[in-house]
């Protein structure tokens, strides 16, 4: 069911700090920042030869990102982006097998455009998961 690996998350205390350590010191090519605000975040991609880094960084107080900062203040990985071809399949498939979609289980559009779900990072050995449709 689930595709290539799209993107590996990062949770950042200082964004620009962040981006200059990926250009900088690891010589990538690091896009510009794009506010989330349905996702409470601010989010950079960092382009790899075979994925994505997504630098994430909290936009609001009610951010996730806030709470996940407060717990980790270095940052740290925060999940791992899987692709799948129809979202809606999936999702029904997961719930089937006893899986937690967060939030309401429906899709919402994320950074890339299009339709995202997360699931219960307790379902996947302590791993939040993303689903991107592509």
């Amino acid at each position: 069911m689930i595709g290539r690996l799209n993107h590996v998350a990062i949770a950042v205390p200082d964004l620009e700090a962040a981006m200059a350590q990926y250009s900088g010191a690891l010589g990538a090519t690091v896009g510009a920042p794009q506010d989330e605000p349905d996702h409470g975040v601010t989010v950079v991609f960092i382009e790899l030869p075979n994925t994505k880094i997504e630098l994430l960084y909290p936009l609001g107080e009610a951010s996730p990102i806030r709470g996940f900062l407060d717990k980790n203040p270095s940052g740290g990985i925060h999940h791992v982006c899987y692709e799948v071809e129809d979202i809606a399949a999936a999702a029904a498939r997961l719930t089937e097998s006893g899986a937690r979609v967060l939030g309401d289980g429906t899709p919402k559009i994320g950074a890339h455009g299009k339709p995202v779900l997360f699931l219960h990072p307790k379902d996947f050995n302590g791993c939040l998961i993303e689903l991107e449709e592509v």
